[in-house]
C-alpha cells in the first residue's frame, strides 16, 4: 500500500513537470519567429534620405570663392576642375594658370565702367557664378565671379588627370589645322578656348554656380601636394587696354608644361 501510494505521488509530479514544460515553451521564440535583437552583420548603412546623386568630400564651396580677384586667381592655382558628362564620364584637369579682372576700374574688363549687359551678368552675380563667352563666333571662354561687382577670373589653362581620350576627341571635333595629327596631351587644355573645347563647355554654363552645378564642380587638390611656386605676369591679348595690359594680374604655376604662355622675363624678375 506504501508502495502504490508513493508510486501516485511520483506520477502526479512527472504530470506537473510535463505541464510546467508545456506552458515554458510557449513563450519561447521559434526558428523562425523574426529576431528584434541588433543585425548579425554591422556593415555600412546607406539611408536614402541622406544619400545624393553627387556627393564630392573635396568639392569646394561658395566661401571658397568669396575673396577679391587676384587671391582668388591665385588660389584657383593647383585646385582641380571636373566636368561630367551627360554619359557619366568625368574629365579631371588641375588648374594652372589664371587672369584676374579686377571689375569697373579694369580697362581690360567687359565691366569696365561698371556698365552691364545681358552677356556679362554673370561677372556681377554671387562669386563662384560662371560667366562664359564666345569669341571669334566659334570658341568659348569660362570666367569665374569672385567678390566685388564686375570681377573675375578666367581660367586659362589645366594639366589633364582624367579623361584625356575624351578630351581627345572632344578637342578634335573643333580644331583647325593638322588634321588627322593627335593632340599632344600638352595641347588639350592649354589655352582658355582649348579648356573649354576639351571639357565640352559651351554659352549653357554662363551663369551658372559652381559650388552647386551637378555638371560641373571645384574639388581641392590632394592634401599632399605642396604650395606650387606662382609667377605673376601680364596678360594675354588684351594690347588694346593701354597701362592694364602690362599689370601682373596673370597668374600660372612655375614649370609647368601645360601653361599656355610662359614668360622668361616674369620669372626672372621674380627670381631677382
Amino acid at each position: 500500500q506504501l508502495s502504490r501510494r508513493l508510486g501516485q505521488k511520483k506520477q502526479r509530479l512527472l504530470e506537473a513537470a510535463r505541464q510546467q514544460s508545456t506552458t515554458d515553451g510557449a513563450q519561447t521564440p521559434s526558428a523562425v519567429e523574426p529576431c528584434l535583437g541588433p543585425p548579425a552583420t554591422r556593415g555600412p548603412q546607406c539611408s536614402i534620405y541622406f544619400s545624393s546623386p553627387k556627393s564630392h568630400s573635396a568639392q569646394l564651396g561658395s566661401e571658397f570663392f568669396d575673396q577679391p580677384a587676384v587671391p582668388l586667381a591665385r588660389a584657383f592655382l593647383g585646385q582641380v576642375l571636373v566636368r561630367r558628362l551627360d554619359d557619366g564620364t568625368e574629365l579631371r584637369g588641375r588648374i594652372v594658370e589664371t587672369e584676374a579682372y579686377l571689375g569697373p576700374e579694369d580697362e581690360a574688363a567687359h565691366s569696365r565702367g561698371g556698365r552691364q549687359t545681358p552677356r556679362n551678368r554673370g561677372m556681377f552675380m554671387k562669386p563662384g557664378t560662371l560667366y562664359v563667352y564666345i569669341i571669334y563666333g566659334m570658341y568659348f571662354c569660362m570666367n569665374v565671379s569672385s567678390r566685388g561687382d564686375g570681377a573675375c577670373v578666367l581660367l586659362r589653362a589645366l594639366e589633364p588627370l582624367g579623361g584625356l581620350e575624351t578630351m581627345r576627341r572632344l578637342r578634335s571635333t573643333v580644331r583647325k589645322g593638322a588634321a588627322g595629327r593627335p593632340l599632344k596631351d600638352r595641347e588639350l587644355c592649354s589655352g582658355p578656348s582649348k579648356l573649354c573645347q576639351a571639357l565640352a563647355i559651351d554659352k549653357s554654363f554662363d551663369q551658372r554656380d559652381l559650388a552647386m552645378d551637378e555638371a560641373v564642380w571645384l574639388e581641392r587638390s590632394p592634401p599632399e601636394s605642396k604650395e606650387p611656386a606662382v609667377v605673376a605676369a601680364a596678360r594675354v591679348g588684351i594690347g588694346h587696354a593701354g597701362e592694364w595690359a602690362q599689370k601682373p594680374l596673370r597668374f600660372y604655376i612655375r614649370g609647368s608644361p601645360w601653361v599656355s604662355v610662359v614668360d622668361r622675363a616674369a620669372e626672372q624678375n621674380a627670381q631677382a
